[in-house]
């Protein structure tokens, strides 16, 4: 009996069971493995729900504090303005927070401005819309021709080199190029040419509460020249400037002051009135045009593209005092450039200059499509055909 007892605990030990009398019972044995296994299984869980509520917090945070939606035309006075022109650019920006400024730019004269608080009283960051004055005045000094290339960022490998020229750095909007460009240049330099096209100043004298915005008496300290040239850091411009200054652009040199009509008889009685003529640029708004025409063709502008006209234009993007801005600065046709568009967008991620070139395209289109149906309407009727004997 002794040696069978003595069997039976080693067979026990040994597969986790006790024999007796011929009958097998389990005996309770601990798994450690398993639990082991289920605590790891916990601990993961716990880390993937940690690193899963981490990542939407990421994804949740914002830094701009502005909504990108709203009614942007709440408070505006349309008296005076062009009814067809205003209705095109009220579909255009939509429920955008922003601004767009229409003016004709063979006049000077402000066909429609939606949300005409924000276009005239408030005054931001041109960011990369400064981009076209650097050009010209480095054109004009002689720094550069438009066949001078240098080089920028990495990111423009994907276009064949990062050495480029004029047009390609207008049309991919290169912050390296036009930093190397303002230091050549130098801030008195790049200066006498931004106050020449009207920043720092009002553009009409009969616009209420019209902020003459800012340009300022020293390059900034941080960033320098070279971010004022090419993100007009310490500028600020309100969307009316920016209408004037490419308007000057769009009819060769000819800085208007704009004028707001607000009843038939100021329309009736409109004149034209010019506040300086930029003779000396001339030789050089063809080779600017070039970019600004690439931009939209191929380059950060191209959302604004349409087959049926050609449009030029400069993206801008930056961000300050918690929102995020994007601009377009533009204006169409290659011979009788009817409308200067100034489109401006606050808010937060989606409001970037392609985004603002987009709405631009969109007013573009619909202006095409309503200027045909004014031309017909103004066709005599050619009546019933006679048919003859």
């Amino acid at each position: 009996m002794k040696k069978l007892a003595l069997l039976t605990l080693a067979l026990s030990a040994l597969f986790g069971s006790t024999l007796l009398f011929g009958t097998t019972t389990r005996l309770p044995v601990k798994r450690k493995s398993a639990l082991h296994s289920s605590s790891l299984h916990r601990a993961k869980g716990h880390t993937n729900i940690a690193l899963h509520r981490s990542a939407r917090r990421r994804r949740q945070y914002n830094p701009w504090h502005l909504s990108s939606y709203g009614d942007s035309t709440f408070g505006d006075n349309p008296a005076g303005e062009d009814p067809v022109v205003r209705a095109a650019a009220v579909d255009a920006l939509g429920r955008w927070n922003g601004s767009i400024a229409v003016v004709d730019p063979n006049t000077g004269r402000i066909l429609s401005i939606v949300n005409q608080k924000l276009a005239t009283e408030s005054a931001f960051t041109p960011c990369s819309t400064i981009k076209p004055i650097t050009a010209l005045a480095a054109l004009k000094a002689g720094l550069i021709t438009p066949d001078t290339k240098i080089r920028a960022e990495r990111k423009l490998r994907a276009y064949g080199s990062t050495n480029i020229n004029l047009t390609q750095a207008l049309a991919h909007s290169s912050n390296v190029y036009f930093s190397k460009v303002g230091e050549m240049l130098g801030f008195d330099r790049l200066a006498e040419y931004a106050r020449a096209f009207g920043l720092g100043e009002k553009t009409g004298e009969n616009i209420p509460g019209e902020s003459a915005g800012r340009f300022p008496s020293e390059p900034p300290k941080e960033g320098g020249i070279g971010m004022l040239a090419y993100d007009g850091l310490s500028v600020d411009i309100t969307a009316l400037q920016m209408a004037a200054y490419v308007s000057a652009i769009a009819n060769g040199g000819t800085l208007y002051a704009l004028q707001y009509p607000r009843t038939a008889e100021e329309i009736a009685q409109f004149v034209p009135k010019i506040r300086r003529k930029l003779d000396n640029l001339i030789p050089f708004f063809g080779q600017v045009k070039e970019g600004l025409a690439a931009s939209v063709l191929y380059g950060t502008g191209k959302s604004a593209f349409i087959p049926e006209e050609q449009i030029f234009g400069k993206t801008g993007t930056c961000s300050e005092d918690g929102a995020r801005l994007g601009w377009f600065a533009s204006y169409s046709g290659q011979q009788n450039h009817k409308y200067a568009v100034v489109v401006l967008l606050r808010g937060g991620r989606s409001m970037f200059g392609p985004h603002a070139a987009e709405i631009a395209g969109k007013f573009y289109h619909t202006m095409l499509q309503q200027d045909a149906v004014r031309v017909s309407q103004m066709l005599p009727s050619s009546g019933p055909l006679m048919s003859g004997k």
